[in-house]
């Protein structure tokens, strides 16, 4: 096999992380913006790209997911019944606090899709969604990506040598979010199991 067609770990988030980034952001996005946080203290992104690409992608996200539920909203939750109780949720809290709730949304586990597009089928004005969620955006994005940068540079003080083996380093930051996020979710299905029986 031709050694130059081969590509390390290092090398595609060199290469590929920014897109990932945005990609991810637009999604959903803490896990993708905390490794991309702890790329850039390893020297791998720079700090202040993956805060601005997070943003725009963040932005971006909860933008197209608030005019979804503007145009679609009605068939989105009769065709995805899960939504509607997470939907009723921020109903509940729409109208008394919508200002903070824009902002915070995207902070809130679960609501990250659902709360725009259940905000978009209230008929909040778009400019007033569109005012509040760069402000969540400004701050979300700098927030979720310090945290990463942090924890990489903690790790650093904690093991000097850790750039030495960034590629099993960064594969066991992986491996360490993978199985949070998949935990949270089995724990939520696990009482959402127990709540039924």
């Amino acid at each position: 096999m031709d050694q130059t067609a081969y590509l390390s770990l290092t090398d595609l988030i060199a290469r590929y992380g920014y897109l990932a980034v945005f990609v991810g952001t637009v999604l959903e996005g803490e896990t993708v913006l905390i490794l991309a946080g702890f790329a850039a203290a390893q020297g791998l992104l720079c700090l202040p790209w993956v805060m601005a690409v997070a943003f725009a992608g963040g932005w971006l996200g909860d933008q197209s997911f608030f005019f979804l539920g503007r145009w679609r909203g009605a068939w989105l939750m009769a065709r995805f019944p899960r939504l509607a109780p997470l939907a009723r949720k921020v109903y509940a809290l729409i109208n008394r606090w919508h200002a903070w709730l824009i902002v915070i949304i995207r902070f809130l586990y679960g609501l990250r899709i659902a709360g725009p597009l259940a905000i978009g089928m209230s008929g909040l004005a778009p400019w007033r969604f569109m005012a509040f969620n760069l402000i969540g955006a400004a701050i979300w994005a700098p927030l979720v990506a310090g945290t990463g940068y942090v924890f990489g540079q903690a790790l650093e003080l904690v093991f000097p040598e850790i750039r030495r083996y960034e590629e099993r380093a960064l594969l066991g930051v992986i491996g360490g979010l993978v199985l949070w996020v998949v935990g949270r979710q089995l724990w939520r299905m696990w009482r959402k199991s127990r709540g039924r029986a």
